[in-house]
C-alpha cells in the first residue's frame, strides 16, 4: 500500500482523487490546496486529510505525491518532492520555461526517483491500441500521422490569462501524439495561428484556432489541427497511414445507436467534456504510475517526454509569431 498526497483540489485534481480513492495499491492520505473549501470537498469525498505543502513533504510516510495544481506550482513542487525521495506523478507541462524544466529533470535524476507526467491520451484505450497495433507491423512503415483535436468552448478570458497558452496546455498534449504516434522525433516544425473563436485570445497574444506541420528526419508527416470551439462535442481523432494500410481512431459518443430514415441516418453528438471522453484514460496512467512505483521501474511516460513536448511547444510558438511560412527546425 502507498500512502499518497494529492496537490491541488481543482477539477483535474477531483479526477485524479476518485482514481487513487479507488486504487486499491495506495492510499490517498492528504489533499494540498490553498482554497480550504476546494480541498474540503475532495477530502469528504475520500477520507483524505487536509494539510500543507510542508507537512506533506516533511512526513517519510507519504512516499508518493501526485501534482494537480497550477502549473506554476509544478516545478517547486518537483524539486521539492525529489529531494524527499517522493514517487512524482505531475500534470504537463513540468513548467512554462525550458531552463526551469531542465533544473526539474536534474532534480529527479540526481534523487533517482520516478516522475511520471500526465499525458494521459497515450492510455486512452483507442489510441493505445493504435500504437500497438502499428508495433505489430499491421499498417507497414508509418508515413502520415492526422490529429485533430478540438474543444467544445472556449476558456473564460480569466482562465486563459491565468495560464500558458493555447499551445503549452492544449496542443501539448497533441504533441506528445505525435510523437507516439509517429515512432520518430519531430526535427522540422511549421505552425500557424489565428484568433476566429473569440477577440480576447488575440488581445491576449494567443490563437484559438491552428494548425501544425510536422517532420521527422526520415521524412515522416505530422499534421494536427487545433480550435477551441467545436458546437458538436469534444471532437479527439487520429489517423496514422502507413506503406500498407491505415488505422483510425474516432470519436467516442454517449452510445453506438444510430437512427436510419427517410431523412437520413442521425448518430448521437461526441461526449462533450474531456473529463468524460478520457476517463478511463485518468485511471489507466494512474494505474500505471502506481504499478511502477510499487514495482521500482521508471514510468513509461517520463520527464523527458514532458521536455521534448515543451520543446515542440515553444518550436510553434516561434513559428506562429513569425508570420512567415517557414518551419522551424530544432
Amino acid at each position: 500500500m502507498i500512502d499518497a498526497a494529492l496537490f491541488g483540489a481543482g477539477l483535474i485534481g477531483s479526477v485524479h482523487a476518485k482514481n487513487l480513492a479507488r486504487h486499491p495499491g495506495v492510499r490517498l492520505r492528504t489533499i494540498v490546496d490553498p482554497r480550504r473549501d476546494a480541498a474540503e470537498r475532495i477530502a469528504a469525498g475520500t477520507g483524505a486529510e487536509i494539510a500543507d505543502a510542508a507537512t506533506v513533504m516533511n512526513d517519510p510516510s507519504i512516499k508518493a505525491v501526485v501534482i494537480a495544481s497550477a502549473t506554476r506550482t509544478h516545478a517547486d513542487l518537483i524539486i521539492e518532492a525529489a529531494a524527499k525521495g517522493k514517487a512524482i506523478f505531475c500534470e504537463k507541462p513540468i513548467d512554462l520555461d525550458i531552463a526551469r524544466t531542465d533544473q526539474c529533470l536534474a532534480a529527479v535524476e540526481k534523487a533517482g526517483v520516478p516522475l511520471q507526467i500526465g499525458f494521459n491520451r497515450r492510455f486512452d484505450p483507442s489510441f493505445a491500441a493504435v500504437r500497438k497495433r502499428i508495433d505489430a507491423g499491421e499498417i507497414g512503415a508509418v508515413e502520415q500521422v492526422i490529429i485533430t483535436s478540438r474543444d467544445p468552448e472556449p476558456e473564460t478570458e480569466e482562465a486563459l490569462a491565468g495560464g500558458g497558452g493555447v499551445f503549452r496546455e492544449m496542443t501539448i498534449h497533441d504533441f506528445d501524439m505525435a510523437r507516439f504516434l509517429l515512432g520518430e522525433e519531430p526535427v522540422e516544425l511549421f505552425a500557424t495561428g489565428s484568433s476566429l473563436v473569440e477577440p480576447y485570445y488575440a488581445k491576449l497574444g494567443d490563437y484559438d484556432t491552428a494548425m501544425f506541420i510536422l517532420r521527422t528526419e526520415s521524412g515522416r508527416q505530422c499534421h494536427i489541427n487545433n480550435s477551441v470551439r467545436a458546437v458538436y462535442g469534444y471532437d479527439q481523432r487520429v489517423e496514422v497511414h502507413g506503406s500498407r494500410g491505415m488505422l483510425q481512431a474516432g470519436n467516442r459518443t454517449p452510445t453506438s445507436v444510430s437512427l436510419s430514415g427517410e431523412n437520413g441516418i442521425a448518430t448521437e453528438r461526441p461526449l462533450y467534456f474531456f473529463v468524460e471522453r478520457y476517463a478511463e484514460s485518468y485511471e489507466a496512467e494512474l494505474d500505471h504510475f502506481i504499478q511502477s512505483v510499487g514495482a521500482g521501474q521508471r514510468p513509461a511516460v517520463g520527464a523527458a517526454d514532458g521536455r521534448k513536448a515543451m520543446i515542440l511547444c515553444e518550436a510553434a510558438l516561434a513559428s506562429a509569431k513569425s508570420g512567415r511560412f517557414e518551419p522551424v527546425r530544432f
